[in-house]
């Protein structure tokens, strides 16, 4: 195996990486600041060190596009699991400089845990799956919108059981207020708990269609 002759840490934002680069040879320690806008110039300057290369950044908001440009560049990059990243205790300033400079060392110790980089199908299966858990929770809210509305007016589903069941849809589509914007702010609260419904039932289809793929 060849040896690393050039190891970076990297503390990846939205619009710059702060890195921190360990050259073998000398044992100096080095910094640079790059834009993260495109992911091009940041694998084009990984490319100009001295190799093999090693690289690393935590996993993140910024996701797995880096590390996937960077291998496919023949880069090796790690994306670390932030949970599991050793610090000292009480150590509770953090700067970019510094997060980078400590994933370095650590990963010149071997003392970090990398997790497996997703495949663009996968990570696109994984929106679809983020999607409808947050439509699941907006549409709870929604419909307790709804419930509370009724209730501070004194209008109770008089079924002892199955709410948002079919039938309680049709009791919930006739109830009518005599005051105009208390109706209206009603049938809106209703319309929102309806496209919600629409919107999940689309995304549990699509899913549907996922599981059953060859990929899955």
């Amino acid at each position: 195996m060849a040896v690393t002759m050039t190891w970076i840490g990297l503390d990846v934002h939205a619009r710059s990486v702060e890195a921190s680069v360990v050259d073998s040879a000398s044992g100096e320690l080095s910094r640079r600041r790059v834009s993260s806008l495109e992911l091009g110039p940041i694998v084009e300057w990984l490319g100009t060190l001295p190799g093999p290369v090693r690289a690393c950044y935590e996993a993140g908001p910024s996701g797995y596009g880096l590390a996937r440009a960077a291998r496919a560049a023949g880069i090796s990059m790690e994306v670390i699991a932030p949970s599991k990243t050793p610090r000292r205790p009480g150590d509770r300033i953090k700067t970019d400089r510094r997060d980078a400079e400590l994933l370095v060392r650590q990963l010149m110790a071997g003392a970090l845990t990398a997790v497996r980089v997703p495949s663009i199908g996968e990570e696109a299966a994984r929106d679809v799956v983020r999607s409808r858990e947050q439509i699941r929770r907006d549409l709870m809210r929604a419909r307790h919108r709804v419930s509370k509305l009724l209730l501070r007016n004194g209008r109770v589903y008089p079924a002892a059981a199955g709410t948002w069941s079919q039938a309680h849809r049709e009791w919930l589509s006739r109830q009518r207020f005599d005051e105009a914007d208390r109706n209206l702010g009603y049938l809106d609260a209703l319309a929102a708990v309806d496209g919600l419904i629409a919107r999940r039932d689309a995304l549990t289809e699509r899913l549907s269609r996922i599981a059953q793929s060859d990929e899955w």
